[in-house]
């Protein structure tokens, strides 16, 4: 699918395509990893192993991905749009961008995709039955974050829920991807974050990183109602 899974505690396969009209739509194939030792060993999702006597290691927490550059055009305002990686790491994307926050409810990818390109990091969650320790634990490292060297302020950052997603948690930054069935795991997302957070990789960074404006919040409207 043009996506390259990185080594993070075992290796990981391509992700798988998302759709998205006003609520992304995602799916995956899922990471595997390393298979279990002796006959008999089969690969489980997200990179877990069965081994010779049945037991399974367990996956990789969180597993990094590069992913082909989709483009950065514009499509009509919650017109659908259509991904190679889930979640979305580059792409067609709406004319306004979603602002640098948290958000309780989930924001279409059209609006996180056009912030990716000025340079953000999307963080999002789906747990069908709450993690509200979690999103804490994940809006006390967002607090936690340097001010934004380029554009001064808080960290180009947005944490959303998104109920489409095939795993617990993940991050996009353009081109890149991090993706782990585990609870939120504050080592893995700052070093996700060190390494593609102002990308000084021109191939890799994002199109327009010194756009600084903080965006839109439509969320008071349903985004797309």
């Amino acid at each position: 699918m043009g996506g390259a899974s990185l080594p993070s505690g075992g290796a990981g396969g391509a992700t798988g395509g998302t759709s998205n009209g006003g609520n992304a739509g995602e799916s995956s194939g899922g990471e595997s990893g390393a298979t279990g030792g002796g006959a008999g060993g089969g690969s489980t999702p997200e990179g877990g192993a069965a081994g010779a006597n049945g037991g399974t290691t367990a996956p990789p927490p969180f597993v990094e991905a590069v992913h082909t550059n989709e483009g950065a055009t514009h499509a009509t305002t919650c017109s659908p749009v259509t991904y190679v990686s889930s979640p979305p790491s580059s792409g067609m994307h709406y004319g306004v961008w979603a602002a640098y926050k948290t958000y309780s409810q989930p924001v279409p990818w059209g609006y996180l995709v056009h912030a990716m390109e000025h340079g953000a990091i999307v963080v999002v969650y789906n747990c069908p039955a709450g993690c509200a320790t979690e999103v804490a634990a994940a809006q006390a490292w967002i607090a936690s974050l340097p001010t934004d060297a380029l554009c001064g302020g808080r960290p180009r950052i947005i944490l959303a829920p998104d109920p489409e997603l095939d795993v617990r948690w993940a991050a996009a930054a353009w081109q890149w991807t991090l993706r782990g069935t585990g609870a939120f795991e504050r080592t893995a997302f700052q070093r996700f974050y060190n390494s593609h957070y102002e990308n000084p990789d021109p191939a890799l960074s994002a199109p327009e990183p010194g756009v600084c404006g903080d965006g839109s919040d439509l969320s008071a409207d349903g985004w797309c109602p």
